[in-house]
């Protein structure tokens, strides 16, 4: 019998939900190019100044694994990616070594069709195999990432595959971090499980384009005192996004994100709406075109019209890897709930923080301002976050024990009963803990 490999305190999991998709491959792809220096960090806001000494996990120590229920080899996923130009051409051959390391550490998900199992059955199922790559690996603590493709908004009570998921990550004392508009942990089952479990979770749907812009849009229509009377918009999407976003009510699931960063930056709902057209011939990538009515002085009526076409996948990898390395440094100073400071990241963000994204991006620097100040020794004559800051962008509360939450600080994230039936949960490390926890009455998998 082999021994248990020891658990090294480098070595962070980053388990994918969606594993074999195209945002998937790019992010595992993209991290083994960036920590062998094939290409720079772009679009990676963690690998800037700001978060420097913050205590962050290293590109270089992050484990891939997750759930998938398609079977097309990652190697083969990232051929395909830069066959469409999403990756560079020579990538997927220099980093093949990677792709099949991650690729053996992907299991099968579920619920698949015929599934006869329960939820608890599922859900305990999918935690062994995130328990399991943990032990393989020796990891410190495994970060649960959903980037599987969107649901339609849930109807009754009974729990969708991207809450089956959460409550797995919850089980197997993961951190939880929501990338897509579907349920996840909002659903009103896993509510008590999410608060009672101690553990950081961060979401929902990360805005990449068109929503992205319309955060620094909006606000600025609003500080100029222009009046917007109607913001249209028009998505054209190919690839895995555009076959899921087909159905009506995924889209309309997809559009709330986007028509809520309007009515929280602008302070009203302007006329119009946002359509998604599912244009397979696009492959990866997508165009997102806004036209915006506004009055400015004395009523003379005006438009602005924007176009953004940009690679979905490209765009989306780099925030995966930044999510991953947040969340995972959160956990490990000991940080529960919802960590709103990484609000700068997502359309719908969990937790009590502001929409435009200048204001977000304040909070997610105040955030690394704390992290490094507890990355620093006492002695080590570093400025408080605060106390120093140039640019003043350290807000109050911002930091692991300054979120306004209970147990937020580096000793009170434990907590017993990670489940909307209250089975208990000890510690929050990856490898067993809270394996007991998070129990419901069932819990299960996931849909591409």
């Amino acid at each position: 019998m082999s021994a248990e490999p020891s658990v090294s305190p480098s070595r962070v999991g980053v388990w994918l939900i969606g594993a074999r998709g195209s945002v998937a491959t790019t992010a595992v792809a993209g991290c083994a190019a960036v920590t062998a220096g094939l290409h720079p960090p772009t679009g990676m806001v963690t690998e800037t100044g700001a978060f420097h000494q913050a205590g962050l996990p290293s590109l270089s120590s992050l484990v891939f694994g997750g759930h998938d229920v398609v079977d097309c080899p990652l190697p083969k996923r990232a051929e395909s990616l830069a066959a469409g130009g999403v990756l560079p051409h020579d990538l997927p051959s220099a980093v093949s070594a990677e792709l099949a390391t991650a690729d053996r550490e992907i299991r099968i998900g579920g619920p698949l069709p015929g599934d006869t199992r329960t939820e608890d059955v599922l859900v305990e199922a999918l935690a062994q195999d995130i328990r399991d790559f943990a032990r393989r690996g020796g990891l410190a603590r495994t970060v649960v990432v959903n980037v599987s493709s969107t649901e339609p908004v849930p109807e009754g009570d009974a729990l969708p595959a991207s809450s089956l998921y959460a409550a797995a990550a919850l089980r197997a004392g993961c951190p939880y971090v929501n990338f897509t508009p579907s349920a996840g942990l909002h659903h009103p089952r896993l509510a008590s499980a999410a608060a009672s479990s101690g553990l950081p979770y961060a979401g929902r749907d990360g805005k990449t384009g068109q929503t992205l812009l319309r955060s620094v849009l909006g606000p600025m229509f609003a500080q100029r005192a222009l009046a917007v009377r109607a913001w249209s918009g028009t998505n054209l999407l190919g690839g895995g996004d555009g076959a899921a976003l087909a159905d009506p009510a995924a889209a309309a699931a997809k559009n709330a994100g986007k028509e809520r960063v309007l009515a929280d930056t602008l302070g009203t709902v302007p006329e119009g709406e946002t359509h998604i057209d599912d244009v397979p011939s696009l492959g990866d990538w997508k165009t997102a075109w806004d036209h915006i009515a506004f009055d400015g002085f004395l009523g003379t009526r005006m438009v602005l019209q924007t176009t953004w076409q940009g690679c979905d996948s490209s765009l989306a990898a780099p925030l995966i890897l930044d999510l991953a390395r947040l969340t995972a440094r959160a956990h490990e100073l000991g940080v529960s709930g919802p960590v709103a400071e990484l609000g700068f990241y997502f359309k719908d963000p969990v937790g009590d923080g502001p929409a435009p994204l200048g204001e977000q991006y304040a909070h997610l620097i105040g955030f690394a301002e704390r992290l490094r100040e507890l990355a620093q020794p006492p002695d080590s004559g570093q400025p408080r976050p605060g106390h120093g800051d140039p640019e003043g962008t350290s807000p109050e509360g911002t930091g692991p024990e300054g979120r306004g939450s209970e147990g937020t600080g580096p000793e009170g994230a434990g907590s017993e009963g990670a489940g909307p039936e209250g089975k208990g949960s000890e510690g929050r490390g990856s490898e067993g803990a809270g394996s007991e926890g998070a129990g419901l009455e069932g819990t299960a998998g996931e849909r591409r």
